[in-house]
This record gives structure tokens, C-alpha cells and sequence, in this order.
């Protein structure tokens, strides 16, 4: 669904008041801080079910906010994933439909390459000019600051964070070299500066002679500045700056995707209550590992308790209760030597083994664990309103009171403003994915359906009913053929040739004879 109406805010309502000729002054705008993790299952905070990963600071958030059963990605990857988020489009529509980097892969070192030689580090940008999350805010008096990763874009091109709505930008330009968490270099803004770090070259086995049990023999895959906490402080300094308000604050942490890496200590306290485990001495793309499962684990709770330093911090300032505190993830749990997401059931009630996570449209791809938390403001609650990360852009504008460029979303303002009877559904919601061999996805009500190895002539429709079925295992279409006429309606009309000529972004849909 395209909008573009002018909404008021819940504030700019309020002041209103009941009394014709009311000049009591607005309340504030509420500043909006959204946590992305990177590659965080639906299962792995405790609000979620997860029993194995500390997650009381976030756990606390739910208690005391709104829990989403319901809100999905909208894409199973990071680049196609953040551009739909910053833009309010979804897949059929989106500039990024999937990872593309601006360098060239070397055969011996692929994306590696960079840790050799960062010069052409970044990914394929978004076009000049595209409205976004941080410029519409700006427009609305905010100001706005990304911490984290960005990946839309190389650090020459006119999509880096500080041309696309960002006062302020502290982080990784480019997702690859996000890979590792003691880098040699962030950005601080435009600038490029040395952390400190020595590089460290990923990709490669243990080397033979050292002890794989020994957890000395993995001491020279890890750093002095860990990158989270670089990160953190930054946020925490935007925070405390702009504290008398609005802002709006991204938090785009790279935590937990692979190569996993932990400060010792708080890996050894999931070592004692999990066990010891076998290390992960060939890990493909990213690095040797001692103790993964609990590395994993000690990575999202030293997120979790940064989470809590600035919950503190904001009731610090006096500013907790006009402060939105949005958490969540970018796509599913990755699949590799790296993440053990089998171990610690990443994916919830959903399925998660390899080919049901991330880079697939089955649900452990992209339904996201998602929390609302607005100081004491909000009644605690847990909702099944079935929504996506296009809705960000309209929900954002209603609370900051003005026009949200069109877009595919629609406002969820109404849950978290105590008007829920005013909560608009959608009708469906739509996916396509051109990688792992090409995917489409449609969600009516509880049904999901789902096409895969599209760019390889498939145009069987799979159909799932979530509501009894949430792990995708019985195909019902057969019982239901007008469902799946009605679903390839709406992909035919969905779908728009991307503005970009990349073979990777580029879907070859085959329609069955009959769609209209």
C-alpha cells in the first residue's frame, strides 16, 4: 500500500486539547532510538523463548512495552533488508534487492580481499537524492545519527550515511569489513580513522601446530578495540548532546553475525554454564573459534547490557519517558561454523537449519523479534498485528508529525499510541529475493505462500497456513487454488524491474498461465 498523507503526531494531537481555542503548548516529540542486531533469530532473546542467551535488559523492555509475534523483514538479507527499512519499500519496489559489493572478488580471497587492501571497500549505493528515515526526520527537526554498519553504498558515492539523512555516522561503511569486530579502520562521519587494531586475515583455518583446545591459540584472531564498544560510546555521547531533543538515533550493531568475537571474560561465563565444546577450527569465510556457542551467546548479552547502560543514561537525562526504544533485527540467524544457531533454537517456533534462515523467505528467514518500549508510557502487551519494516517510514512520521514520502507501509503509530481500534491491516504482504537461486513469498491472513528456485524456471506456489503449520512443513496449495491465484495476482502486481541493471538484483518470474 502507497501513502503519502500528512499525519499528525500524537502529540501534536494532544495539544489540541477538548476546550475550542486551546493554546497549551505541544509536548515534545518523542526521540526514537532502534537497535538493529545483525542476523538475531526470532528465538534469541529471552522475551522470545530463548533459555540459554542473558537477555534481562531487553527482557525488561518487553515487559513494560509492546511485543511484536508478528513483524517480519523486509528482506532475508542485510543490504536489500536496510534499504527497504530506510525507504518504506518493499522488495517488488526496493533500489537493493540483495548484497552487491563495489570491489571485484579475488578467486584465492573473495570479499577477503579487503582485509589485504580496504581501498575499494563499500556495496552497490542507492540512488542521490533517495528519501530516507534520517532525511525525513531531519525535516521534522530531528537530529539524526546511524552507529553501526551502513552497506548501501562505498565511502565515494552519494549513498553513504552523512548524504542520506545522517547528522551524524560512527561505524563500518561497508558490511564485509564488518565481518571482523576488531577492525583495523572505522568512519566517524566521512572520515577514516585507525582504531588501533592490527588486521587479521579471516578465511582460514587454524593453522597446524597449534593446540585447538588451547584458547591461547586463538588469541591472534582478536584486537584491542572491540568494536561494539567503540560503537557504544559514540551513541551514548549522541544521546547525552542531543538530549534536549527530538533525535533519532540507528543503532545498526553488527553483532551476531559472523566471525564471532567476545571479550574473553564473558565468553568464560557461558563456557561455566554451558559446558566446554568442541572449538571451530575451519570456520570458511570467517575465523577459528574456541568456544563458539558461547562466544554467540556472550556477544548478545554484551549488547543486552549496553542496552541497560542506556536505559540508565536516559533516565539520567530525565528523558526515559519520551523516548521510544525500538529492538530488533536485520534477517534471521545465519548458517555457518560460526553460528550455532541449531544449538540455541534461533529461530523460535520457526525452522532454522541450514536453507530456513537467513537468505531464504521461509519464516526463520524474516520473522523478526520486535519491542516497542516508551518509558512507562505504554500498557504492556503482546500483538499479533502482522507488519513489516516498510511500515517504519509511516509510523515514524505520524509520531513526528509530518508527511511520510509513499511508500509500502502502513503507520503501526495507533498500537503504541493507545488507539488500537484506529489500526489499519494489511491486505498482504509481499517478498521476492533474487539470491539462493531466486524466492517469492506472499502472506494473506495466516496464509503464506511461497515460491522457490524461481530464477531456475519454478512457478510452483507452495501454501502453508501459519496458524497450524508455523515450520512450513505441510503444502496445502492443492486444497486451495484460489488462495494461490489470488497470491500470484498480487505478485504480478507487486514485482517492478529494479532501477538498476545487476544481474544479482534482477528476479526471472515465470507466471502460470491464468494470472491476470
Amino acid at each position: 500500500m502507497k501513502t503519502g498523507k500528512v499525519i499528525l503526531s500524537a502529540a501534536a494531537l494532544a495539544a489540541c486539547g477538548a476546550v475550542s481555542g486551546c493554546r497549551k503548548a505541544a509536548p515534545p516529540k518523542p526521540n526514537i532510538i532502534y537497535l538493529l542486531f545483525d542476523d538475531l533469530g526470532y528465538g534469541d532473546l529471552g522475551c522470545y523463548g530463548q533459555e540459554k542467551i542473558e537477555t534481562p535488559n531487553i527482557d525488561a523492555l518487553a515487559s513494560q512495552g509492546i511485543l511484536f509475534t508478528d513483524m517480519y523483514s523486509a528482506a532475508p538479507l542485510s543490504a536489500p533488508s536496510r534499504c527497504c527499512q530506510l525507504t518504506g519499500m518493499h522488495m517488488g519496489h526496493s533500489q537493493i534487492r540483495n548484497n552487491e559489493e563495489h570491489f571485484t572478488h579475488s578467486p584465492e580471497l573473495g570479499w577477503n580481499c579487503l582485509f589485504i587492501d580496504d581501498s575499494e571497500e563499500g556495496q552497490q549505493p542507492m540512488l542521490a537524492g533517495t528519501e530516507t528515515l534520517g532525511s525525513m526526520l531531519q525535516k521534522a527537526g530531528y537530529k539524526t545519527a546511524m552507529v553501526g554498519k551502513w552497506g548501501l553504498g562505498y565511502p565515494a558515492s552519494d549513498s553513504t550515511p552523512n548524504k542520506m539523512g545522517f547528522d551524524y555516522f560512527y561505524g563500518f561503511i561497508c558490511q564485509a569489513l564488518a565481518h571482523s569486530y576488531y577492525p583495523v579502520n572505522l568512519y566517524e562521519n566521512e572520515v577514516k580513522f585507525a582504531t588501533g587494531n592490527e588486521a587479521v586475515m579471516q578465511g582460514e583455518p587454524l593453522p597446524e601446530g597449534l593446540d585447538p583446545l588451547d584458547p591461547a591459540s586463538y588469541e591472534r584472531y582478536g584486537g584491542k578495540y572491540y568494536s561494539p564498544d567503540l560503537m557504544y560510546e559514540k551513541l551514548e555521547n549522541f544521546v547525552v548532546e542531543n538530549a534536549s531533543g527530538p533525535f533519532f538515533a540507528m543503532w545498526t550493531t553488527t553483532v551476531p553475525h559472523s566471525a564471532v568475537q567476545a571479550p574473553f571474560d564473558e565468553v568464560m561465563h557461558y563456557v561455566d554454564k554451558l559446558g566446554d565444546e568442541p572449538p571451530c577450527t575451519n570456520p570458511g569465510m570467517y575465523l577459528p573459534n574456541r568456544y563458539p556457542h558461547a562466544t554467540y551467546a556472550a556477544m548478545v548479552t554484551h549488547i543486552d547490557t549496553q542496552v541497560g547502560r542506556l536505559v540508565a543514561k536516559l533516565k539520567e537525562l530525565g528523558i526515559w519517558d519520551n523516548t521510544i526504544f525500538i529492538v530488533t533485527s536485520d534477517n534471521g540467524p545465519a548458517h555457518n561454523g560460526n553460528s550455532p544457531l541449531e544449538y540455541f533454537n534461533s529461530g523460535g517456533p520457526f525452522r532454522c537449519a541450514a536453507g530456513w534462515g537467513k537468505s531464504s523467505l521461509h519464516e526463520g528467514g524474516i520473522r523478526m523479534p520486535f519491542i516497542v518500549a516508551w518509558g512507562d508510557r505504554l500498557k504492556p502487551a503482546k500483538t499479533s498485528h502482522m507488519a513489516s519494516f516498510t511500515d517504519l517510514m509511516p509510523t515514524f512520521a505520524e509520531l513526528a508529525g509530518v508527511e511520510s514520502p509513499e511508500c509500502d507501509g502502513i503507520s503501526f503509530a495507533p498500537l503504541i499510541t493507545g488507539k488500537p481500534s484506529a489500526q489499519k491491516e494489511h491486505e498482504y504482504l509481499y517478498w521476492e529475493f533474487p539470491g539462493t537461486r531466486g524466492w517469492l513469498a506472499v502472506r494473506i491472513g495466516n496464509w503464506k505462500g511461497l515460491v522457490q528456485r524461481v530464477n531456475k524456471g519454478n512457478s510452483t506456489m507452495e501454501l502453508y497456513d501459519l496458524s497450524a503449520d508455523p515450520q512450513e512443513t505441510t503444502d496445502v496449495s492443492a486444497l486451495h487454488p484460489d488462495v494461490v491465484s489470488r497470491m500470484w495476482e498480487i505478485v504480478k502486481a507487486s514485482h517492478e524491474e529494479p532501477c538498476f541493471d545487476i544481474p544479482k538484483f534482477n528476479l526471472d518470474i515465470s507466471y502460470p498461465d491464468g494470472v491476470k
